[in-house]
């Protein structure tokens, strides 16, 4: 029987600091509390998105298209597949937002989507994270899975 070894950078570096990322934040038994501060969190998220954004669009690969790198991407400087929005990485961020101010800078896949208001669903790592929410400033600088969904909708 022989044995194959799959190199982690097969699986691409943005689809590798999403998986590493989204398992980097445990939480404390003892308080509850995570880590570290959200909102260090969302500003290192926020700026990464926007300078990978930043570098894509510099390169220019694609030209006419926003210098987005994958496929079916539109909105400006994202990486991956299937995104909207500006400076997202993975697949299917950004998707479906009523404003220009949600859904961006986000890693991994399935953040920041169908969103209403302003300023909802930024500055998400892992999956899953900052959608269907209304209002403004929801569902943002989470790490994790399925964190920051559904807020300031009303009842359900």
């Amino acid at each position: 029987m022989k044995r194959y070894v799959i190199p982690v950078l097969s699986l691409g570096p943005a689809l590798c600091l999403g998986l590493l990322s989204a398992t980097a934040a445990k939480a404390d038994t003892a308080t509850g509390s995570q880590a570290f501060g959200m909102s260090a969190v969302q500003g290192a998220v926020g700026k990464y998105g926007q300078a990978i954004g930043a570098n894509v669009r510099s390169m220019d690969p694609l030209g006419n298209f926003g210098g987005n790198v994958g496929y079916k991407n539109s909105g400006t400087g994202n990486v991956g597949a299937f995104n909207s929005g500006t400076g997202n990485v993975g697949a299917f961020n950004g998707n479906n937002n009523t404003s220009p101010t949600s859904g961006n800078g986000n890693i991994g896949a399935f953040n920041g989507n169908s969103n209403t208001g302003q300023y909802n669903g930024n500055s998400n790592i892992g999956a899953g994270n900052g959608n269907f929410n209304g209002g403004s400033f929801n569902g943002n600088g989470n790490v994790g899975a399925f964190n920051g969904n559904h807020n300031g909708r009303g009842n359900h």
